[in-house]
């Protein structure tokens, strides 16, 4: 198993998304993205809306280089990512960028929006 980082700015930092999505809490600490701000999305999928009681999420959005947005970075694995991807509708998608650590992770960002990076469908 390929261990990871993903962060979160999001629902999958509540524990009831995690307990859902992932079958436990995942470990993880605070950290922060660059580059990005916050919008929002509204969600359609009832399962999503029922997994995380809301339908309007954030999303993140590239933004001045010198803005941020504080979040979590979750150790996981490959299943852990793949439950993720099942997760997060379509108005994500999954990219790999720097944290203000200089470490690596995952983040779900605006599909429409997405900055280069490797990309995974989310």
């Amino acid at each position: 198993m390929t261990e990871s980082l993903l962060f979160s700015y999001g629902t999958l930092r509540q524990p009831e998304v995690q307990q859902a999505v992932f079958g436990r809490l995942l470990r993880g600490r605070a950290a922060e993205i660059a580059g990005f701000t916050l919008a929002e999305v509204t969600i359609t999928d009832p399962a999503v809306i029922a997994t995380s009681g809301s339908a309007v999420h954030p999303v993140l959005v590239p933004a001045d280089p010198t803005a941020g947005v504080p979040g979590t970075a979750f150790e996981v694995g490959d299943d852990d990512l793949a439950a993720a991807d099942a997760y997060e509708v379509d108005d994500y998608t999954r990219v790999l960028l720097p944290l203000r650590s200089g470490d690596e992770a995952w983040v779900y960002v605006l599909a429409a929006a997405a900055p280069g990076g490797t990309a995974q469908a989310g």
